[in-house]
């Protein structure tokens, strides 16, 4: 898709070498993904301690002989 956005040259340009990119479009695709997996992780960690599995920690542990 197609989009026209203005985003400073010197802020794309230092985040494309931070990742090593070396496009500027592969720069914004990698900043939306990571911003995603941030807002995920956001999510899972607000559902901590709210969600009860029944799991038997000690036997899931444990290696099968």
């Amino acid at each position: 898709m197609r989009t026209t956005l203005e985003i400073p040259g010197t802020l794309l340009e230092e985040a494309r070498k931070a990742a090593r990119l070396s496009t500027k479009r592969e720069t914004v695709v990698a900043g939306l993904n990571e911003l995603l997996r941030k807002a995920k992780r956001e999510d899972l960690r607000r559902l901590a301690g709210r969600i009860d599995l029944k799991i038997d920690l000690r036997k899931a542990r444990q290696r099968p002989s």
